[in-house]
């Protein structure tokens, strides 16, 4: 449950790519500024030894995101599009939006670059729009059971342990293909920008409803992405034709193994990511520079 004041601004800084929590420290001086409150919350990450941490900015202490989500207003995201799936894995939750600043590499996900920080004073002001993310949530069954389940922003990769492996891919229940291959990726609109989109698949504006479904290096030609409504229920058996073993990985976290014979469960999840909107700037504005096509 969320509390009641719920007014303060979380800064989810990753170490990595903001150095010395620079960005972050001139967000928070013009929230400061303008009269809001400010929680500083890093991306939970170990530094090499020789590489200690930095203190946290404004001289705030720092606090751990789970700790802290039910006072938060919204949260802000100083990274690549791994520190917003990091952030939306507890955000959605608690339905808290998240305003994503680049500083990675293609930062689909995010609305603003370094160059940008002078919009935050809007936020401050409380003047900025919400779009919402479907989500899918995702269920391995194995003798019956389920025995994980999860739920994923951007997509679910199912791949071979080193070697091809085979997979039956159904949706309601109803055989769409059997194949060898190394794998597939089941994404969101969102995520159909991310690996879906580098193994061959559409590009799906971010917020459509629908689940889509790409074949990783498939050894059948007919196999084919499909773009499915998002009520479907997507399911995939591992050990069709190769009995190999497989991994699970859920928005990139760490693979989990699949033993021939489970299967694999995905819909549309009730959970939803929040996004905070500042500019105007278009979905396909975004694919053209991002892509390198032309703007």
């Amino acid at each position: 449950m969320r509390l009641m004041n719920n007014d303060r601004i979380i800064l989810f800084s990753n170490i990595w790519r903001d150095i010395g929590y620079e960005t972050a420290g001139k967000v928070g001086r013009i929230l400061r500024e303008h009269g809001r409150r400010v929680i500083f919350c890093p991306v939970c990450v170990e530094p090499p030894s020789d590489s200690p941490v930095p203190p946290p900015p404004l001289g705030l202490k720092s606090s751990i995101l789970e700790d802290v989500i039910d006072y938060a207003e919204m949260i802000i995201t100083f990274g690549g599009d791994g520190t917003i799936l990091r952030a939306a894995r507890v955000s959605a939750e608690k339905n808290v939006p998240i305003l994503g600043i680049n500083m990675g590499g293609k930062g689909f996900m995010a609305e603003l670059e370094q160059d940008e920080l002078g919009k935050i004073s809007s936020i401050a002001a409380g003047k900025y729009k919400i779009e919402q993310r479907m989500m899918l949530d995702v269920e391995l069954i194995r003798e019956n059971k389920a025995i994980h389940d999860d739920f994923a922003l951007n997509d679910v990769h199912i791949r071979g342990a080193g070697k091809v492996i085979g997979l039956t891919l159904s949706c309601d229940n109803q055989v769409i293909f059997q194949y060898t291959g190394d794998g597939v990726v089941i994404a969101t609109p969102t995520g159909s920008t991310a690996y879906s989109l580098s193994a061959g698949g559409p590009i799906v504006e971010p917020t459509a409803d629908n689940i889509i479904v790409t074949p990783i290096c498939a050894h059948a030609l007919e196999t084919k992405p499909f773009v499915l409504m998002s009520n479907r229920n997507v399911s995939v058996e591992i050990g069709f034709s190769k009995h190999s073993p497989a991994q699970i990985s859920v928005d990139g976290c760490k693979g989990i193994d699949i033993q021939i014979g489970d299967t694999v469960n995905v819909k549309k999840s009730t959970k939803h990511t929040s996004l905070v909107r500042l500019t105007s700037r278009s979905f396909y504005h975004n694919i053209s520079e991002k892509l390198g096509g032309r703007v």
